[in-house]
């Protein structure tokens, strides 16, 4: 068994950085290098997130929250862009998806 910011951070979290780097690049322009830098990641990771290697594979569970996870992305993508968010930021504003998700998950199992 595995503790759910494990497994939200395993499946989830490469789902966000994907969407906020795509959004980073096709929207606001940055180059991978400098989303790179303000996700505190390498631009390899950049670019496999950019051509879908890395990220956002159709998995059923996550398919349900995806809209959520999206509108969470374009948002940390707007404030990352305006640099009115730093990339530590950017990692709580992920943990808050965590917890919604945590939070949510606890009231559907006790309906």
């Amino acid at each position: 068994m595995y503790p759910p910011c494990e497994t939200l951070g395993r499946y989830i979290l490469p789902i966000f950085r994907s969407l906020v780097a795509k959004e980073l690049i096709e929207k606001y322009k940055l180059t991978q290098l400098e989303v790179a830098e303000r996700l505190g990641t390498t631009q390899a990771a950049i670019s496999q997130y950019v051509h879908s290697k890395r990220g956002y594979k159709s998995i059923p569970r996550v398919d349900k929250i995806l809209p959520r996870i999206q509108t969470v992305a374009n948002e940390t993508a707007a404030l990352l862009a305006s640099k009115k968010m730093s990339r530590d930021d950017a990692i709580l504003k992920f943990c808050k998806i965590c917890i919604l998700l945590q939070e949510e998950a606890k009231l559907s199992v006790g309906q």
